[in-house]
């Protein structure tokens, strides 16, 4: 059945795929994206899909953003909170700026846009509340700590947002991708690539596409007995 879908940091990477996926599924989608407006227009006249452009760490901007995307195309069914950057550094060298703007992207948006949404899922009795994750968010990564914990703060997250919703129609999942092909990991010095792809047990960056196809599962009507769920997608690297 077509659905209402919104993916936010949808107009490149993994969320790119993602959106790409789900409008190859039946659903009306809409992406958000923070600030490449370039990346954006190039997005939308190749695949037809309108972008909107707002801050996911600012509730109030999600909650007008939110109203405009159902403006267009009616009550949000599905949600995929993709949006994330990176702050890299130890512990010991970390600013505070660079922690506090990771949580908020990475995690808060995901509590912003879930709020925005779930009294209109719970009172039509349906919704797909899927968080992208990451590997890091499983097993942790050395310079990483905030990017390590607002991915591990996802998943707590969704399985008790799960928990809470669970007998009103709506499911909420995490994907947890490994290392895959996108300006993100390939942005990595190739020494330390390398040594990446040499740990993955099926010797292979995953493709964004991979993780887009579990995505449109879980957004399906069909994956309505899954919720509660981290799907690890990770070639192997790391085990749960």
């Amino acid at each position: 059945m077509a659905r209402n879908a919104l993916v936010t940091g949808g107009t490149r990477g993994l969320g790119a795929a993602i959106a790409k996926e789900l409008k190859a599924a039946g659903h009306n989608v809409v992406v958000t994206y923070a600030g490449n407006d370039d990346a954006a227009a190039k997005f939308t006249q190749e695949t037809g899909i309108h972008a909107e452009k707002w801050d996911v760490a600012d509730y109030e901007a999600c909650e007008k953003g939110v109203a405009r995307v159902e403006e267009r195309i009616g009550p949000i069914d599905v949600l995929v909170n993709n949006a994330g950057i990176t702050r890299d550094g130890t512990l010991h060298k970390m600013a505070p700026d660079a922690w506090e703007a990771v949580i908020r992207t990475n995690l808060s948006s995901a509590f912003n846009m879930c709020r925005v949404v779930i009294n209109g899922m719970r009172e039509r009795g349906f919704g797909r509340l899927i968080q992208i994750s990451s590997i890091n968010g499983q097993k942790g990564q050395m310079g990483q700590a905030n990017y390590a914990a607002a991915k591990a703060g996802l998943i707590g997250f969704t399985k008790s947002i799960a928990q809470e919703n669970a007998r009103k129609g709506i499911t909420a999942n995490v994907v947890a991708p490994g290392y895959c092909e996108t300006d993100m990991v390939a942005a990595v010095p190739q020494e330390v690539l390398d040594k990446i792809v040499g740990q993955i047990p099926v010797g292979r960056l995953g493709q964004a596409e991979e993780i887009a196809q579990a995505v449109r599962y879980l957004a399906s009507d069909e994956a309505g007995f899954i919720t509660g769920s981290t799907l690890s997608i990770n070639g192997g690297q790391y085990m749960v």
